[in-house]
């Protein structure tokens, strides 16, 4: 038995022209905000209260932030404002990462051999791969 598996889920269907229906509220909303600012503030006031409205609703509608559309960056900024954080600090000493020991040599059949720590023989592998690939 075969069943279709549905692609493009995540996609919004367009119902208003190239809007979805989000956007089109967003949008409505805002042309209805600065009907209202038009009806009752002098023309002045309304333009200049307008315009960040407009603005705001253009936003919400269409822009996005790191692919995230910017009503969830508002709501994720509103959450972190408004939720409470404690913060308590504990100075911590940070280790240091691929330290070079200084070991004393070995004597292997009359040949003194220095002994490598494990990071210390790890960037040379590195570097002498590095070298391999660039030439």
């Amino acid at each position: 038995m075969r069943f279709q598996v549905p692609q493009f889920i995540e996609v919004e269907s367009k119902l208003f022209g190239p809007l979805t229906i989000k956007q089109f509220v967003y949008l409505a909303g805002g042309v209805g905000l600065i009907f209202l600012l038009y009806v009752f503030l002098p023309l002045f006031l309304a333009v200049l209260f307008g315009i960040p409205v407009l603005v705001f609703s253009l936003a919400l509608a269409f822009y996005k932030v790191n692919n995230q559309p910017f009503v969830k960056v508002m709501e994720n900024a509103l959450n972190f404002f408004l939720s409470t954080r404690v913060y308590t600090w504990k100075k911590k000493p940070k280790p240091i990462k691929n330290e070079i020991k200084f070991q004393k040599p070995e004597r292997r059949g009359g040949v003194y051999v220095p002994k490598l720590s494990r990071g210390r023989l790890e960037d040379l592998a590195w570097s002498l791969d590095i070298k391999e690939r660039i030439r």
